[in-house]
C-alpha cells in the first residue's frame, strides 16, 4: 500500500552517529507547520528519564514479536540485541489528518519504509568527510576509543548502503548546520506543497 492515498506527508531522516541528525531533525519539526515526531516501540528497558509514550513505547519481547505477526510495524530491526520499530497506526493516522510525519532511522528502516510507503521523503544527512565524522565522534567525548572506531566503520557501512540504494531522495552534507538545515527544510517544505497540490 503506497503512501499516495494521504494528504500527508512521510519524511524519514537518517545519517551516521555524529553526523548532526537529530538536531536537524528538531529544527525541522521547529521550523514547518503541522509535524509529528514518530515514536518508536522497543523492547529496550525503560530507565527513570524516559516517558512512555513520549520518548519511546515500551514493549515487551513478546508485545513486539505480536506486533511484527500482526504486521503493526512500518519498519523494524534489531540493534545490541534490543529491538526497534515505528508502528504503523500512529503514523497512518496523522498523514490521514494531513500532518508532517519525522522519523528519525537508520537505512535499514528507510529501506522497509520505502518498500510499503512508496510516497515517504527521505532524506540521508552527510558527514563533508570521513575524517570530519571520525573527529566529530571524539569531540563527543562518550566513549573509549574502541568504541569510537567501532561507531566509526559502521557509520562508513551505513553512509556506503545509504548511497547503493534506492531509498533516498536527498543527501544533504551537513558542512555548515544552518545550511544543512536550511536545504532539508526547503525541500521537505517544497515535497508537502507539490502534494498538497496534487491533493487539490
Amino acid at each position: 500500500m503506497g503512501g499516495n492515498q494521504y494528504p500527508g506527508t512521510l519524511i524519514v531522516i537518517s545519517g551516521p552517529s555524529g553526523v548532526g541528525k537529530t538536531t536537524i531533525t528538531r529544527a525541522v519539526n521547529e521550523q514547518l507547520q503541522d509535524t509529528m515526531f514518530s515514536v518508536s516501540a522497543t523492547t529496550r528497558a525503560q530507565t527513570e528519564a524516559d516517558r512512555d509514550g513520549v520518548d519511546y513505547h515500551f514493549l515487551t519481547a513478546e508485545a513486539f514479536d505480536q506486533n511484527i505477526r500482526d504486521n503493526a510495524f512500518l519498519e523494524h530491526a534489531e540493534y545490541a540485541g534490543k529491538r526497534y520499530g515505528t508502528l504503523r497506526e500512529p503514523v497512518e493516522r496523522a498523514l490521514a489528518l494531513g500532518k508532517k510525519v519525522l522519523l528519525e532511522i537508520d537505512v535499514q528502516g528507510a529501506e522497509q519504509v520505502k518498500r510499503v510507503m512508496t510516497e515517504a521523503f527521505a532524506l540521508f544527512v552527510l558527514p563533508p568527510s570521513e575524517e570530519d565524522l571520525l573527529k566529530r565522534l571524539r569531540n563527543r567525548k562518550r566513549e573509549g576509543e574502541d568504541a569510537i572506531q567501532r561507531r566509526f566503520n559502521i557509520a562508513k557501512e551505513e553512509i556506503a548502503r545509504a548511497k547503493a540504494c534506492d531509498a533516498y531522495d536527498l543527501f544533504v552534507v551537513n558542512d555548515d548546520l544552518d545550511h544543512a538545515i536550511d536545504r532539508a527544510v526547503t525541500a521537505i517544505r517544497d515535497r508537502a506543497a507539490g502534494k498538497a497540490a496534487q491533493n487539490q
